[in-house]
This record gives structure tokens, sequence and C-alpha cells, in this order.
């Protein structure tokens, strides 16, 4: 090729580009592409989204449930309304009431749809089902501003979208891996809370047990102190409510509690190792706030010092099948307990330790 004809080709390509640009085609090419783009990915977490509602509904067939399709039906879209919070007065207390409202109205709706499975096989139905229904909402949302988006030609919508989409992706293959935990009652990352508890447990000469709220409260003597070792009832998947526990068992003692001390999972930023453990000042407790308010005014009504320790992982970590690291760690955190007792009480101190988290696979 000669260099006229390169010449000729170059400036026929940029005329080309140029009435792209003026005439707004390479924005419409763009915006046709990223459509595409978005599309294929979120028919991948409509096919997740498919393929999990048919596990699921397997699982109660397994169960007895032979019309699965109304107990999912009414639970895929169960929601609930915040309370209002332009007048604060009293949120929490709305809050509260309408978090439990919604646990007894899901359990209520599973426990009569499968009459003759026990306690905690009924936990694991509900579990699976909110995972179900996680997916489900990402595919909605997504479908949603994909079709605004592409209706009203908005380019910073879908733009938008189309950067978030591998992160949303990934969110739903973490939800869709988790499944198969929930389904068979498998320990995950978010209950090392209750795992330590229970290996502390498992140390201590326990003297008594109770269940309050969903929530086991074990007494037992530990290094010459009194412990009250709290966590979600296991082994179904459950959280309880060790919050509200906290509270009951602080005013128990009229405010003679020497130390309350709080162990959580805590998602972990990147670059930090996961199994990483830290200690430090509050309540490690992620519900959206009627718990933790109750730890806090208990603590705080009565100057008891409250201590936290999380240990940290990523989101996959959380909600799936316990990995050996975090297992190794939950150990370690039964020894920074030692110190932390030893180091802020002193002999004959009565210590709240609360394991915060999904006790599911976990005794106790």
């Amino acid at each position: 090729m000669s260099s006229t004809d390169l010449s000729t080709l170059l400036q026929v390509a940029w005329l080309i580009i140029f009435i792209l640009i003026i005439t707004g085609l390479y924005q419409r090419i763009q915006l046709k592409l990223w459509i595409l783009n978005i599309k294929i990915r979120l028919n991948t977490i409509k096919s997740i989204f498919e393929e999990d509602k048919i596990r699921v509904k397997n699982m109660l067939r397994n169960m007895g449930l032979a019309t699965s399709e109304v107990l999912l039906t009414r639970l895929l879209d169960f929601f609930t309304i915040e309370p209002v919070s332009i007048e604060p007065t009293d949120i929490i207390k709305r809050m509260d009431h309408l978090l439990r409202l919604t646990e007894n109205s899901i359990k209520k709706l599973v426990e009569e749809a499968l009459p003759n499975i026990g306690k905690n096989e009924r936990s694991l139905v509900e579990s699976t089902i909110s995972i179900v229904a996680a997916i489900g909402l990402i595919y909605k949302i997504v479908r949603h501003y994909i079709i605004q988006g592409e209706r009203e030609e908005n380019y910073i919508l879908i733009m938008q979208l189309t950067y978030l989409m591998p992160q949303i992706l990934k969110i739903t293959k973490i939800y869709h891996e988790a499944l198969d935990a929930f389904m068979y009652g498998k320990p995950i990352g978010d209950g090392v809370g209750p795992l330590v508890a229970y290996m502390l447990a498992e140390k201590c000469n326990v003297t008594s047990k109770r269940v309050i709220d969903d929530t086991s409260v074990l007494e037992a003597v530990y290094k010459d102190r009194k412990l009250i070792i709290v966590k979600a009832e296991g082994p179904g998947s459950n959280v309880g409510h060790p919050g509200a526990v906290i509270n009951r068992i602080v005013e128990e003692l009229n405010g003679n509690v020497n130390l309350i001390l709080t162990i959580d999972a805590a998602l972990k930023l990147e670059g930090e190792d996961s199994g990483s453990i830290a200690e430090g000042v509050g309540a490690a407790i992620g519900d959206p706030g009627p718990e933790k308010i109750a730890i806090e005014r208990a603590a705080s009504k009565y100057n008891i010092p409250l201590r936290a320790l999380v240990i940290k992982m990523d989101l996959r970590e959380a909600l799936t099948v316990i990995r050996k690291k975090i297992y190794e760690s939950c150990e370690a955190a039964v020894s920074y307990i030692d110190r932390i007792i030893e180091e802020s009480t002193t002999k004959g101190s009565t210590i709240i330790i609360a394991g915060i988290g999904n006790t599911m696979g976990i005794p106790g």
C-alpha cells in the first residue's frame, strides 16, 4: 500500500469517527453495547434465581410439602416497611416490633406449611427461602433499572449499572454458593461468635442453662469468675435476640456486672487477612438497631465496660461453610478472651460474654 493510499484511508477513518461523534451515533452504539453486556449478566442472575428456586422446591417436597409453590410465592415477596424516621421518638421500639412481627409471621407460615418437621429444620427452610428471596430481589432491581434506562436512553444510569454489574454478579454468586450450607445446616463464617461462645463453654464448669427468647444462657465458673455465656440457641439457623436477653440479665443482676464482651464476625477490608482478630469498645452486633441499642443501654445505665472482639472475613467466607482458617481463628479468640478477662476483671467478677451471629450447625 502506497503512502497516498494510507493517507486516504486515515482521512476516511477520521471522517467516519467525526461523523459518529457529531451525530451521536458513537454514544448510541456504546449504549447498545452496555445494554447487551448488562442483559447477558442479568440472564446469568435469572438462571441462578430459577435454579435455586427449584432446589428449594425439591427440599420442601422432600419434607412433605406437595404445594411448595404457594409457600414460596408468599415468602419470596414478603417485605417489612421501615418505621417512620422523620419523628424519631420511640423509633427503636417500633422497629423492634416490626422486626419481631416479620420473624414471627415467617415462622408461622413455615410451621403451618410444614407441621411435621422439627424446629431446627423449619429454621433452615426459613433461611434458604430468605437467600433465594435476596437473589430474586437483586434480579428484579437490576431488571427494573435496565428496562428504565433502555426505554429512556439514560446513558448515565446504564453506564453506572454497567460498572456495577461485576460486583452485583459476584454478590449473587456468593448467595448461590451459600444456599448449600443453609439447606444442610452446616456452620458458616458468620457463626464465629456463637462458635467461640460454645468453645469457651466447653472449657468452663457450666452450672446451669436456660433458653430465653430463642437465646441460650449458660452460667459457668471460669478463672474464679462467674461467666454468663449468651448465644443463639442451636443448632438450627438462628441468631436469637442477644441484645434483649443481655439487657434482661443485667436488670436481673441489678447492674452487678463487671464486663460485657461481644464476639462477632466482621467484613474485612481488601488487603486484610482473613481470620485476623481485632478488639475494641462497643457492641459488636450487626442488627438493624434494636438488639445493639439494648446492649448499649444496659451498659451505659450501670456504667459497665463494653468490649468487643471481631474476627474478620470477606462476604463469601461469612455466608458459606466455615473455612479452616476461620475455625482456627475461633480457637485463637478463646485465648484472646482469656487475656481480656484477666486484664479487665478481678476474681469474683461477673462477666457476660455474648457470641453474636448465626448459630447454624453449632450446638448449645
